[in-house]
């Protein structure tokens, strides 16, 4: 299975989610702060997209949105980032404390503990299939390689991961809440 993206498509996508994010962790804490990292390269090397001060922790978080309601009963899980040039995958490598998978058509999100999440896929890895990606930056490109992993299991499988509906963590106030894409 293979899917084709251009890299403003994806850009706008993770601008997208990470807005809902955004959202969804102060709906979680009021009293937190965010801070967005995309743009640090400190950051980029350890995957991680936004630094969140919650409850006297500091948790690092991996942000992905995923548009395709075909898709909905499943995750994507990177990797190899690209094929081209062999390097991994952020969900191999990233340091960050939890994965937020956006569900961009319905703004629901997936909160998930990311070291217990590898843990568990790297030890069942081999029932799930493969998915190729190809991403144009204007003639050239790359291709992504992941794992379509069905939400079920993982919610079955990793303690603490949870699929929050967006009315779950809405704010009554439309400009704290990003709009449906």
């Amino acid at each position: 299975m293979a899917f084709s993206y251009t890299m403003q498509s994806v850009r706008g996508a993770a601008d997208r989610a990470v807005s809902v994010a955004r959202a969804f962790l102060l709906a979680e804490d009021s009293a937190s702060d965010i801070h967005d990292v995309q743009a640090d390269p400190r950051f980029q090397a350890r995957g991680v997209d936004l630094l969140w001060a919650t409850r006297g922790e500091l948790l690092g978080v991996e942000v992905k949105g995923d548009r395709h309601g075909s898709r909905r009963g499943t995750y994507f899980f990177e990797l190899i980032s690209n094929v081209e040039k062999n390097t991994p995958g952020c969900f191999l490598y990233s340091a960050a404390h939890l994965l937020l998978l956006v569900f961009l058509q319905r703004l629901e999100v997936h909160a998930l503990p990311l070291p217990a999440t590898r843990t568990w896929f790297l030890a069942h890895a081999g029932r799930y299939p493969l998915c190729h990606t190809g991403t144009r930056l204007g003639t050239e490109g790359y291709t992504s390689v992941g794992a379509l992993v069905p939400v079920r299991d993982v919610l079955r499988g990793v303690p603490g991961a949870r699929r929050v509906p967006h009315a779950a963590w809405a704010s009554p106030d439309p400009q704290r809440v990003p709009a449906p894409a």
